[in-house]
């Protein structure tokens, strides 16, 4: 049995700024709903059983209590927030499994979901639809990350290729280089090279010798980045803890992610989106299967 974990956030993003606009009769633009969920009827077409899309219901979670610089909702395009809510009732109401998320982030219900995959003994694999590198530190085993737009398959061995490090250094590697994405620097001087270098010796921040001179790999300027390590190493510790996913999210078990059709809500919501097309797929793919 395959999973597929979609991050709904990034796939709204992605067509609200790749799709042409369209605003129904009452004034509501809804064409980044309809490109989701007509790509989340493709996956199902191709074969997805088991499919659960999480989402940021609120931009701001716990980790901008942690950093005040973590990033925000704002400058977010009015007509691109406005679709938050109503991509999570139309993917509910065509029948999928939804999870927004309020304190935590979507890609925190992403890793939770893929835990609960991978303990699963008749899951074989689960796809965490996604191109964020934060979501390496999730792969391995029957896990692994599916960039959909480049057809891309990362397992543990894409990551190392990707970043340079292990899985498990992912968030110990952020913390170092930072995430502009997120919102925080990282340790001035450290770069990817530096980092993956000294990660790959050591696999976690606490294990890297304070002074130069005890490292086992050859690092430029090593001297002037044990320094800054030490001194900043509280610094480091934080964004760590900001780059870490929770995986304690609730996200059901794998059998509540299963597909069983659209719901009696469908017709309602392909008419608020003026999309008589994809309530026609959704109800043959059902036909099919049921």
């Amino acid at each position: 049995m395959q999973v597929h974990l979609v991050d709904g956030t990034y796939e709204l993003f992605r067509h609200f700024y790749g799709v042409p606009s369209h605003v129904t009769a009452k004034g509501e633009e809804v064409a980044a709903v309809r490109g989701v969920l007509g790509s989340m009827l493709a996956m199902l077409e191709d074969g997805a059983t088991h499919l659960g899309v999480a989402t940021d219901q609120v931009i701001e979670s716990f980790r901008n209590d942690l950093w005040a610089g973590y990033k925000t909702g704002e400058g977010i395009d009015p007509a691109l927030w406005a679709q938050f809510p109503i991509l999570e009732d139309a993917l509910r109401s065509f029948g999928v499994t939804v999870w927004a998320m309020l304190d935590e982030e979507a890609d925190d219900a992403l890793g939770s979901a893929a835990r609960v995959a991978q303990a699963d003994g008749r899951v074989t694999q689960a796809l965490i639809c996604t191109p964020d590198k934060d979501l390496g530190q999730c792969v391995g085993g029957k896990v692994v990350q599916f960039d959909r737009r480049k057809r891309l398959l990362v397992d543990a061995a894409g990551v190392r290729e990707r970043l340079g490090v292990e899985p498990e250094s992912v968030p110990d590697y952020l913390a170092l280089v930072g995430d502009s994405a997120d919102g925080f620097p990282g340790l001035a001087g450290w770069g990817a090279k530096s980092a993956a270098a000294v990660l790959t010796r050591y696999v976690h921040l606490e294990a890297i010798p304070p002074a130069p001179g005890q490292w086992e790999v050859t690092v430029r300027n090593a001297s002037r980045l044990a320094a800054t390590l030490v001194e900043e190493m509280d610094r480091a510790l934080l964004f760590r803890e900001l780059a870490t996913l929770r995986l304690t999210c609730e996200v059901g078990e794998v059998d509540d992610w299963r597909w069983l059709g659209p719901t009696s809500g469908c017709e309602a919501m392909a008419e608020r989106l003026e999309a008589p097309d994809l309530l026609r797929k959704a109800l043959r793919l059902a036909a099919g299967r049921f």
